[in-house]
């Protein structure tokens, strides 16, 4: 089976502090590491070099005027890159929490690397949690993504988790609080004022609250709750969705399934927070081929996607 966390020497290249991670991966360390111990923990204590690409013809070396970039312990190939290209080390990555977690407001949680290499990530907790409901407890994360990767950018992005279910809520949180700051690798990576444009994890967090408390007051009814599944896991293309045989999916049946079974199904019980919890859950721990598949998937990828049209179809439902 391939892998998307990196392995070297048979272990993968990732660390978690704390409980083991919804996706069961990496290696247990201490729960009070700096975070340039976390970093070497994970094995990712290395930094990144940019050679000269080019090759031979008829005996003379031509330059391509790229460069290839490159792991410098193991000269490992990541990818080509332009001259106005700017990699940011691993070190950057780590150091970019280090100020948070000196004052408390974050705590190392899991780091590691996919794609063999090309795809760091940093994650941390924050300490701003909140309780919905009588004890459907939301806390915060910070996820800082260090693509080496041409053409992909450094994504740092707030991403709430529910507790009793550990299912990832990386949606946008409102309009008015920026949850994600983008750099791409044409610019120098400036630390100080990614920081400003975030501001405060409380700060992303009120938004959300205010949406879940919403969703969690509107009851559905068995006959919408059945269209927003349609909704979000359709069973036809957008060309026939008024055919009247169309089939329901797989996946929206078995949200009906885990709708009363699923881990904290007991709070809001009946509402529309319910229903969405109902689908995080399913693309958080069922949807994928595996754990890695769909820790990729859920933070970069289609269940990132799937999250937020389920996000959005619920606000829509409950508005009506």
């Amino acid at each position: 089976m391939s892998h998307e966390l990196e392995i070297v020497n048979g272990k993968a290249q990732m660390a978690y502090a704390g409980q083991l991670p919804w996706h069961h991966l990496g290696t247990k360390v201490e729960d009070d590491l700096t975070p340039a111990e976390f970093q070497k923990a994970a094995g990712l204590d290395w930094d990144v070099v940019e050679v000269p690409a080019g090759g031979y013809h008829k005996g003379e070396y031509i330059e391509s005027g790229r460069k290839m970039l490159l792991r410098e312990h193991d000269s490992k190939f990541l990818t080509m890159i332009t001259g106005d290209w700017n990699p940011v080390q691993n070190s950057e990555a780590f150091e970019f929490f280090a100020d948070f977690c000196d004052v408390g407001a974050l705590k190392m949680e899991t780091a590691g690397s996919l794609k063999d290499g090309q795809w760091i990530w940093v994650l941390a907790k924050s300490t701003d949690a909140f309780e919905l409901f009588g004890g459907d407890k939301i806390e915060a994360y910070l996820l800082f993504s260090n693509p080496h990767i041409y053409g992909r950018g450094i994504d740092i992005q707030f991403t709430p988790t529910r507790v009793v279910c550990n299912n990832t809520l990386n949606v946008a949180l409102n309009a008015d609080a920026k949850n994600r700051v983008r750099f791409n690798h044409r610019r120098v990576f400036d630390a100080d004022l990614a920081k400003d444009m975030l501001g405060l994890a409380s700060d992303k967090m009120d938004g959300f609250k205010t949406m879940a408390q919403f969703l969690g007051t509107k009851a559905f009814k068995q006959d919408r709750l059945a269209e927003y599944f349609d909704d979000v896991f359709p069973g036809y293309s957008k060309k026939d969705k008024e055919d009247a045989d169309r089939k329901t999916s797989k996946s929206a049946l078995r949200a009906m399934e885990v709708l009363d079974t699923q881990p904290g199904a007991e709070f809001a019980k009946g509402t529309w927070w319910q229903a969405f919890n109902a689908v995080t859950y399913l693309v958080d721990h069922e949807i994928g081929k595996s754990d890695e598949s769909r820790l990729t998937s859920n933070w970069y990828g289609a269940n990132k996607q799937l999250k937020t049209r389920a996000l959005d179809k619920a606000i829509e439902y409950a508005e009506a």
